[in-house]
């Protein structure tokens, strides 16, 4: 089973002025297994080109901040690109991370 380290992406909402809501980004390192490992091309009818799509499956060792804030998890990084977080699976001391297309969101995490 192939190895995992890189960052993941956790996008909290926090109050930064009275009545001012913006989206924070917090990025942790993990250590972990690639459990799947696929890739697929998505017809784009409005595109010139298909747009590439992994349906890859990452399980990390969890820390503390990761079990109390899986539900903000918005990105992995892999192979060089940040990839979105579509479910999460917990099964301690462990997350079961699934991802699909390419994250567009701001990455200027701490």
């Amino acid at each position: 089973m192939p190895k995992f380290y890189g960052k993941v992406g956790y996008v909290e909402t926090q109050e930064t002025a009275p009545s001012v809501w913006t989206e924070v980004i917090t990025e942790h390192n993990y250590y972990g297994d690639l459990i799947e490992n696929r890739a697929s091309w998505a017809n784009a009818q409005e595109q010139v080109n298909d747009n590439l799509t992994v349906n890859n499956r990452i399980s990390v060792l969890a820390d503390p901040y990761a079990m109390e804030h899986f539900s903000a998890i918005r990105y992995i990084e892999l192979y060089g690109a940040l990839w979105k977080v579509t479910s999460v699976q917990v099964q301690f001391p462990r997350l079961i991370l699934s991802i699909g297309g390419v994250y567009n969101g701001d990455s200027s995490g701490t």
